[in-house]
């Protein structure tokens, strides 16, 4: 009797200490990502003083082995010393002390240790600010512009000499208007390339697709129904091809889907890429 009595009073006290456990947690792991980051911020910065301290100790040692740059870092502390020393200062010794610190300044401009210090630690805060406001400079870069080309079909037209002029960055849209399917051939410095046959209805006859880029992903869009074949090289990326994937590490691969020798409706895709992966999707 006593159990059952108590058993909605546990209840109860679950039901309210729950939302606070909940918090709880929150609250910690809040605290756990915060320490985390102060942890990778705290090494960051322990890497620069280590880099700097080095470059220090470098620049000393240069000093040291000058006898010529010795001397004058010598001369001027020498100056400042005495300037500093002296109280009330004249003239002469605040000539002195600007004459000692210029002495030093430009002895020290002569050391290559100390302007990798001042390079590195321009970079290091550089980087670190950018880290820190989550700006992102390569959002427009040109090997991230897209290339979208849209293919579609028409009835078949006599076919006339044609000349196009091409582009050789990304950010560039083909097939806004309907034709007759052709071979495609694309040549690219870089840039992301989407090549869109899902309403296309392809002729019964081998299909080419031809694409030659430096850097940049590739990606083929090709309609269910439809053989395919592969043929890639590479200096170094990956393929994606009817779900399975392939590492190339300057090497050429060719593939075929499972009814290539059967299908009437072929596509043949022919790639190369210096740094890229390519993809041929299902749609």
């Amino acid at each position: 009797m006593i159990l059952l009595l108590s058993y909605p009073f546990f209840a109860a006290m679950i039901y309210i200490l729950s939302p606070m456990v909940s918090l709880t947690k929150t609250r910690y792991d809040g605290m756990r990502m915060t320490m985390k980051g102060e942890k990778k911020m705290n090494s960051s910065w322990r890497f620069f003083i280590i880099v700097e301290t080095l470059l220090l100790l470098f620049a000393i040692w240069q000093i040291v082995n000058n006898v010529a740059l010795l001397l004058l870092v010598l001369f001027g502390i020498l100056n400042i010393y005495v300037a500093l020393k002296k109280h009330p200062r004249s003239g002469f010794q605040n000539f002195q002390l600007v004459m000692g610190g210029l002495i030093i300044f430009f002895s020290l401009v002569n050391s290559p240790a100390l302007w990798m210090m001042a390079v590195f630690a321009v970079l290091f805060i550089g980087l670190k600010g950018v880290e820190i406001s989550g700006i992102d400079f390569t959002k427009n870069a040109f090997w991230r512009k897209k290339q979208m080309v849209m293919v579609q079909t028409d009835q078949l037209k006599s076919h006339n000499n044609e000349r196009k002029k091409q582009q050789l960055f990304g950010n560039q849209r083909i097939g806004n208007d309907v034709y007759e399917w052709d071979d495609i051939n694309i040549t690219l410095i870089s840039g992301d390339t989407i090549i869109d046959l899902g309403n296309t209805l392809l002729p019964k006859d081998d299909n080419i697709v031809i694409v030659r880029k430096g850097i940049g992903r590739t990606r083929i869009l090709v309609p269910v129904g439809i053989a395919v074949s592969l043929e890639h090289a590479t200096l170094a990326g990956n393929v994606l091809f009817e779900e399975e994937q392939f590492s190339l590490k300057n090497e050429s691969i060719k593939i075929y889907s499972n009814d290539y020798d059967e299908n009437p409706r072929r596509l043949k895709i022919i790639t190369n890429s210096l740094l890229g992966d390519v993809e041929v999707i299902r749609v």
